[in-house]
């Protein structure tokens, strides 16, 4: 029986009253989104530890890095084009630059943006967090593994970026698996791997399900932690065909990472799919995956070319 999830803005919230417990040195920042991330009512308890310096991304930034250099422990909150491309300069000198420690939360991931649109949609934020030196970036899949990867963030140092999105996810994990590899192995396949990240991995266990009953062994991999990317990785998946799956830019995302690191074996072929030159749009999800050509159809059809079935 499937479990129920938990909204992942209420995993969030729900974190940062455990970790205020055990570190007094945490300060929450919000830049006008505290109602869309459940973070609203903290301020009841956290006091001046709770900041919401209103629609001032960059300020914010620059509030976390003062308060880093002071010894607390920063988590910023905004939708993730506010939290990325608006304030890269200052993420890239303020934080990563100067070497501090801020852990940046950016919601609605994708195409997770839905109804608010192109301007609100972002597909390049691993993108451009990746090349920011020393950054460390998760995108998480469901409440159990955010919950997760939050605990790391405590005492991991330097820029800490997580793409998550706001409202409840499928649920992929039981509770009892270790998040520590920066990845998780869900199925093994010995025709092609999957390796997807985010909302695309459920869909990518279905998709290895059904073509199964075809006599296809399509292994899967939840890349949750795509930098450092996990080197791990080169040596289990050696020779087999890669698909890499994204609610990303093709460009500079997690496949992108995934050429870069199997460009030195000549035996491994790295497919891609993504957002392939294309903008942000109004609508609900499945009508966005089709549109941009993520929908489990379409990747159904993209293994299937690659195995020439």
């Amino acid at each position: 029986m499937m479990r129920e999830t938990k909204e992942l803005r209420l995993v969030y919230r729900d974190f940062l009253l455990e970790a205020n417990r055990e570190h007094p040195e945490l300060v929450v920042l919000e830049a006008d989104l505290s109602s869309s991330m459940a973070t609203h009512k903290l301020g009841e308890i956290l006091g001046k530890r709770y900041i919401n310096v209103g629609i001032m991304e960059a300020e914010m930034v620059g509030v976390a890095a003062g308060l880093s250099i002071l010894g607390f422990k920063p988590y910023l909150h905004t939708f993730g084009p506010f939290a990325t491309r608006r304030v890269f300069d200052q993420l890239f000198l303020s934080l990563g630059y100067a070497q501090l420690d801020a852990t940046v939360i950016g919601s609605d991931a994708g195409v997770t943006a839905e109804m608010n649109g192109g301007t609100h949609m972002p597909f390049e934020e691993i993108g451009l967090t990746r090349l920011i030196p020393g950054a460390t970036i998760f995108e998480v899949s469901d409440d159990i593994q955010l919950h997760a990867v939050l605990r790391q963030t405590l005492n991991l140092k330097g820029l800490k970026y997580v793409r998550t999105i706001r409202k409840a996810p499928e649920a992929i994990y039981q509770g009892e698996e270790d998040f520590s590899k920066g990845f998780i192995e869900l199925k093994s396949g010995e025709d092609l791997v999957i390796i997807a990240t985010g909302i695309m991995v459920a869909p990518c266990l279905r998709i290895s399900r059904e073509l199964s009953k075809q006599g296809l062994d399509i292994g899967v991999v939840d890349l949750f932690r795509v930098k450092p990317l996990p080197e791990e990785l080169l040596a289990l998946y050696r020779g087999l065909p890669i698909l890499s799956v994204e609610n990303h830019n093709q460009i500079g995302g997690i496949g992108s990472a995934l050429c870069e690191l199997f460009s030195t074996d000549l035996n491994t072929p790295v497919y891609r799919m993504g957002i392939q030159e294309r903008f942000g749009q109004v609508g609900k999800v499945d009508y966005l995956l089709k549109e941009y050509g993520l929908d489990e159809a379409s990747i159904k059809d993209k293994i299937l070319s690659i195995l020439h079935y």
